[in-house]
């Protein structure tokens, strides 16, 4: 490793073992203030800081009691929801194994394994009012499939909230820069008083992703509605 440039920019050699991506990826990591200043403040990642932007923005955590977290790993959402509102409920699932969070169960399973949503909703205790979702699909290089992948999730994870949130609740989800169809987005906008897009200052300029804030769940509808025969 050295150091080179202006400004105290870091550069990193290419070393044996390393290739010309993986240090592309650490000389990113070295020099991005979101990374150091996650360190300094003692979050997991710098992801925490796109849930502390989008709430500044819509103000969604105040007053929150439960919440679930889909795609906690590493934490660093889990350990926002903590420090903002220390008293609330919060659980948490990934395929990944996440070191413990003090006041947050955490699952290592898969969020589509059938059993994963009543694991959830045992351990939270009741309605959350918040349902969040940093889940993002493993990707293969081919941005329609990854991103379809992971709208796949996304949608998946906005089910769940709406068989699950308390009236007024709040789904909030990474999603691609297309933000999902117009099918979706219309299904998000029935079950919610208000549905935004966003792209916090902290996301990276070169990333797709986008974030959906939808708030003021209107409750589940009455079979008899909307026309199916539960």
């Amino acid at each position: 490793m050295s150091r080179g440039g202006t400004r105290g920019h870091t550069r990193v050699r290419t070393g044996r073992g390393r290739t010309s991506q993986s240090v592309r990826w650490l000389e990113r990591q070295l020099n991005d203030p979101y990374v150091k200043k996650a360190k300094a403040e003692g979050y997991r990642s710098r992801a925490a800081y796109k849930l502390i932007e989008l709430d500044e923005k819509f103000d969604f955590l105040k007053g929150t009691k439960r919440v679930v977290d889909l795609g906690i790993a590493p934490g660093g959402w889990s350990q926002v929801v903590r420090r903002k509102c220390p008293k609330a409920a919060v659980v948490g699932i990934d395929l990944l194994p996440v070191d413990p969070i003090d006041g947050v169960t955490i699952f290592q399973m898969d969020f589509m394994d059938d059993a994963a949503p009543d694991r959830l909703m045992e351990a939270l205790g009741g309605a959350p009012d918040l349902v969040m979702s940093d889940m993002a699909a493993n990707t293969v290089g081919h941005p329609q499939t990854d991103a379809l992948r992971t709208m796949g999730l996304v949608e998946t994870a906005f089910d769940f909230a709406v068989q699950n949130l308390a009236p007024g609740g709040t789904f909030v989800s990474k999603v691609f820069a297309s933000g999902g169809d117009g099918k979706f987005v219309a299904e998000m906008k029935r079950a919610s008083a208000s549905v935004k897009h966003a792209k916090p200052p902290s996301s990276r300029k070169g990333s797709v992703e986008w974030f959906v804030v939808a708030q003021g769940f209107k409750g589940r509808a009455d079979p008899a509605e909307d026309g199916t025969d539960g």
